[in-house]
């Protein structure tokens, strides 16, 4: 048997509320099923399991705000599939089991009065639908539930809003939105930005942090580029930042002290997870990562981009795309300050930074032009590398990015 914990999603995150269970006992699960939603300071987030089982026991009910780290649920692993029920001679597993006698469903359901528009009728929703319900005036009489015994879920409310809002032009919706939706949008952005800062204090106390940073020339990368995207249609084109991500990734490959976490020691990992800032349109930024980015092409990197930076900012990602990167990597792009120096997101030990690309004078085999260069720095913490460890890194970053076509 397994305990399900709840994830940590960021040294700024203490604890998170319950919003949702995905799955319910008796269900199967695979190594990166939603299991549950749940609500934190950076938003409503998908959480995921990473056992192979079946789902036991649910320990949290929704609306719980539970601790980093508290068991929310059993898993049983294929390990433990065959105990006491089997030797018994059932011809079920616990699983099925269970549903006889617990009759667990998709959520939880209460019945409360409607309006008094409707007296003495009574409709069955569960805490979630009723919710999204109220926040969006959906008429919950009018649907029809395809819960457990006709029970409205929260799929039925969403499918109710969109048949709503579908016929709707764009100028309409705008102007029927609650009134209270701007409020909601500043408190957000409020929310992340209080996290961050949570995380950045704790970050500037407890990281001896040492900076360095290096011009690069992007002549010859940003040719490649150009090249690259005369053969892809606009929806396909490369853009920078998917190069920087794959030269930081490859770089890490010959220097991997900074591809690791500070955790009382020194703790190199196996993967390179890139996380990536994105600003948020509310305020305030999110950090997801590209997973294996050293194993990914700089299209493939291209596609994540394309993917996680709109899910990022409607605040719709899973635990595994927050809580995995190993280093960060931070980029103003086109237009951005010259040089940004990062704060380190503890329990990793660097972040790369990379200002806006500029036209600068070069020097090179005694001979004076103009070329686009862009400042690369690297914070570093100072107990797990030191000022040579990060001086390689930089030395290895622009070899790289001068042969673009083997990355």
């Amino acid at each position: 048997m397994k305990e399900f914990l709840m994830p940590s999603l960021g040294a700024d995150m203490e604890d998170g509320t319950l919003v949702e269970w995905r799955k319910k006992p008796g269900d199967p699960v695979t190594r990166g099923d939603i299991i549950a939603e749940v609500d934190t300071q950076k938003g409503l987030i998908e959480i995921e399991v990473f056992e192979d089982g079946y789902v036991d026991k649910l320990l949290v009910d929704p609306g719980e705000k539970v601790p980093v780290g508290t068991a929310m649920a059993l898993i049983r692993t294929g390990d433990s599939e065959t105990g006491q029920e089997k030797e018994q001679g059932l011809e079920f597993p616990v699983s099925e089991k269970e549903k006889v006698v617990l009759q667990p469903t998709e959520e939880h359901f209460d019945e409360k009065p409607l309006p008094q528009k409707f007296p003495g009728k009574r409709i069955k929703a569960s805490p979630l639908a009723r919710r999204i319900a109220e926040e969006n005036k959906i008429d919950l009489s009018k649907i029809t539930g395809t819960g457990e015994n006709g029970a409205i879920i929260k799929d039925d409310v969403n499918k109710a809003i969109e048949q709503r809002t579908a016929p709707e032009t764009e100028e309409k919706i705008s102007e029927t939105l609650p009134e209270k939706e701007p409020e909601k949008i500043a408190d957000s952005g409020k929310s992340i930005r209080m996290a961050v800062a949570a995380a950045m204090s704790k970050s500037n106390r407890e990281i001896p942090h040492y900076y360095l940073s290096k011009k690069i020339d992007m002549s010859k990368s940003l040719y490649w580029i150009k090249e690259s995207n005369k053969e892809r249609s606009v929806q396909e084109r490369l853009l920078p930042a998917a190069l920087l991500i794959k030269a930081v990734a490859k770089s890490l490959d010959e220097v991997p002290q900074l591809n690791a976490v500070w955790e009382n020691a020194l703790q190199i990992k196996n993967e390179i997870n890139v996380g990536f800032v994105v600003s948020l349109r509310s305020g305030g930024i999110m950090v997801p990562s590209i997973n294996n980015a050293d194993l990914k092409s700089v299209s493939q990197i291209m596609d994540s981009l394309n993917d996680l930076i709109p899910r990022a900012r409607a605040m719709k990602l899973r635990s595994s795309e927050l809580n995995s990167s190993t280093i960060t990597l931070t980029s103003l792009g086109e237009g951005g300050a010259d040089t940004l120096l990062g704060v380190i997101y503890p329990p990793q030990v660097a972040v790369i930074g990379f200002g806006g690309i500029i036209e600068e004078a070069w020097a090179e085999n005694g001979m004076l032009g103009i070329r686009p260069v862009i400042n690369a720095s690297l914070s570093g913490d100072h107990r797990a590398t030191d000022g040579l460890t990060g001086n390689r890194f930089l030395t290895i970053l622009n070899k790289n990015l001068q042969n673009p076509e083997d990355l």
